[in-house]
């Protein structure tokens, strides 16, 4: 039986609704994501409603012009979550497979042709599954450094790690370590082993 807080799957999916690509129907859901965050905890419901109020409050094109910027031409402002630490490497293509084995087991797939572990899609599966909790709990470094990248950016989008990292449990010592070594050492790099999985580029863009 699953211990997680009831309003936690609510959370996974307005975080997963406002960090993918502003299409039109992305944002035709922004009045229920708005309305849903009243029954979150501060600490979720605070950062997530900045990005709210920022797609509400920007037009698409611009919008649509500044994600593709950030996500597509930023390496280090990735939405890949095994990217920061197997980088373009063989073990990325195991760790993939890992992935998509969750999904399976949670009867679910990921949609659009994106990769197992793009962060929209994995808290897809958090909201539906436990399964995407420890996935999340396990990548509990690649979310560290990506807020820190977004960070760098001045980016809005931080609000939403930030919502995902209070809902996670603290990080330990071992994982604020291995963020800072990756931090000064950036993902390995070994353009191999991700045949099977299409994949073209790290930047977690659309292709």
């Amino acid at each position: 039986m699953s211990t997680e807080p009831i309003w936690r799957p609510v959370a996974a999916r307005a975080a997963s609704l406002l960090l993918r690509y502003p299409d039109d129907e992305v944002l035709s859901a922004l009045p229920t994501i708005r309305a849903a965050l009243d029954g979150l905890p501060a600490e979720v419901a605070g950062p997530l409603r900045h990005v709210t109020a920022h797609r509400e409050s920007t037009t698409p094109g611009e919008l649509r012009a500044a994600y593709v910027q950030l996500f597509d031409f930023r390496r280090r402002c990735c939405l890949h979550l095994s990217y920061y630490t197997c980088g373009d490497t063989r073990k990325r293509g195991e760790a993939l497979v890992g992935y998509a084995s969750a999904y399976r087991t949670a009867g679910l797939a990921v949609v659009d042709g994106e990769l197992p572990d793009y962060l929209p899609a994995v808290l897809d599966l958090a909201a539906a599954d436990d399964a995407g909790w420890r996935l999340l709990r396990d990548n509990r470094v690649g979310l560290d450094l990506l807020t820190e990248a977004l960070a760098r950016e001045e980016s809005v989008y931080r609000q939403a790690i930030e919502a995902v990292r209070a809902m996670l449990p603290a990080a330990r010592p071992a994982d604020l370590a291995a963020a800072v070594r990756l931090v000064r050492t950036g993902p390995p790099v070994e353009q191999v082993g991700l045949e099977p999985y299409g994949l073209v580029d790290p930047t977690g863009g659309r292709r």
